[in-house]
C-alpha cells in the first residue's frame, strides 16, 4: 500500500475504510465486522472511526476489527465538539480507547468546529499525546480560516484536516487544498463517491466502460490521483471493498481527467466548506 506522511513523519495509507453509519444495526454487525477484516487483509490497515458513529457502535466493530493485529492497523478516531473541552477531550478519548480495544490511537481528530475554544481542545491533544494515548491529532471539517487558527496556535500539530472532497464536491480545491499542501497537511476525503448519487453520471460511466472497472472505482482513482489526499471509502460488502481496493491499480490518462474536469467543474469562486 503506497503510503504519504503525515508532518510528524508518520506514514498513513492512502486509502483506508471509514465506518461512517456502522455499528447502528445489531443484524448488520457481522456484516460490517467482515467487511472491515477483508479490507484489511487486503492490505487497506488505514480505519477511520469516531465517537459519533453509531455513538462508540462504530468503534466497538473496529474493536473486533483489530483484535489480535492492531500493530498492522492504523487507527483514526473524531471527538465530538460539545465533549471537546479540555477535560472532555480527554474523558471523550478514554471511552474511546475503551471502546476500541486499544491502548492508543495514530491519529484524533477535532470532527467539526464547535463552541469550544481550539487552544483548549489542542491543550488537551498535547496531553493525551505526551501520555501516549495519541500519536499525532488534527482536525476536521475545518475551512482555511479554521486550519489558519490552527496552525497559529502550534504551525506543527495539525496532521490533517478530514473533509468532503469527491468529484461532485470540489469547493475544497480553491483554498483548503492549496493551504494544505503549501503546509505539507494531508488531505483525507470522506464519500468519495457522494453517497453514490454521481455513479450514474455520463463522463464516469464512459469511462469506466473503456476501463472495464466500475464508476466508483473511477471516482476514488480520480482521489486518490490528487496530490497530498487520502480516501476513506466505506462499505459493508466484501464485493466493494475489492472493488475499492483495485482503484489502486486504475491509472487514469490526460484525457480521462480533462472529460472529468469538464463533467464536474473546478470551483471558479470561493465556496462555503461543505459537509455531510
Amino acid at each position: 500500500m503506497r503510503t504519504i506522511q503525515l508532518p510528524s513523519g508518520a506514514a498513513i495509507p492512502v486509502l483506508g475504510q471509514g465506518t461512517w453509519r456502522m455499528g447502528e444495526t445489531p443484524k448488520q454487525r457481522s456484516s460490517e465486522t467482515d467487511a472491515l477484516k477483508f479490507g484489511v487483509e487486503l492490505g487497506m490497515t488505514l480505519i477511520d472511526t469516531a465517537e459519533m458513529y453509531g455513538e462508540g457502535g462504530a468503534e466497538e466493530i473496529v474493536a473486533d476489527v483489530i483484535a489480535g493485529q492492531r500493530s498492522r492497523i492504523f487507527l483514526v478516531s473524531k471527538v465530538y465538539p460539545h465533549n471537546a473541552t479540555r477535560q472532555g477531550t480527554i474523558q471523550a478519548c478514554e471511552r474511546s480507547l475503551k471502546r476500541l480495544k486499544t491502548d492508543y490511537l495514530d491519529l484524533y481528530l477535532l470532527h467539526w468546529r464547535g463552541s469550544v475554544p481550539l487552544a483548549e481542545t489542542f491543550e488537551a491533544f498535547l496531553e493525551l499525546q505526551q501520555a501516549g494515548k495519541i500519536r499525532d491529532f488534527g482536525v476536521s471539517n475545518f475551512d482555511q480560516d479554521d486550519l489558519e487558527e490552527a496552525h497559529r496556535l502550534d504551525r506543527h500539530l495539525t496532521a490533517t484536516d478530514q473533509v468532503l472532497y469527491n468529484l461532485s464536491r470540489r469547493g475544497i480545491e480553491w483554498n483548503v487544498l492549496p493551504w494544505c499542501r503549501q503546509h505539507q497537511i494531508p488531505v483525507m476525503a470522506y464519500s468519495p463517491i457522494e453517497q453514490g448519487r454521481i455513479l450514474k453520471n455520463r463522463a464516469l460511466v464512459t469511462i469506466s466502460s473503456q476501463l472495464k472497472v466500475t464508476p466508483a472505482q473511477v471516482a476514488i482513482a480520480w482521489l486518490l490521483h490528487q496530490e497530498n489526499v487520502i480516501v476513506i471509502p466505506k462499505s459493508s460488502r466484501r464485493d466493494r471493498i475489492q472493488e475499492n481496493y483495485a482503484a489502486l491499480e486504475i491509472s487514469l490518462t490526460e484525457t480521462d481527467l480533462s472529460a472529468l474536469d469538464k463533467a464536474f467543474p473546478r470551483p471558479r469562486q470561493p465556496q462555503p466548506l461543505q459537509m455531510l
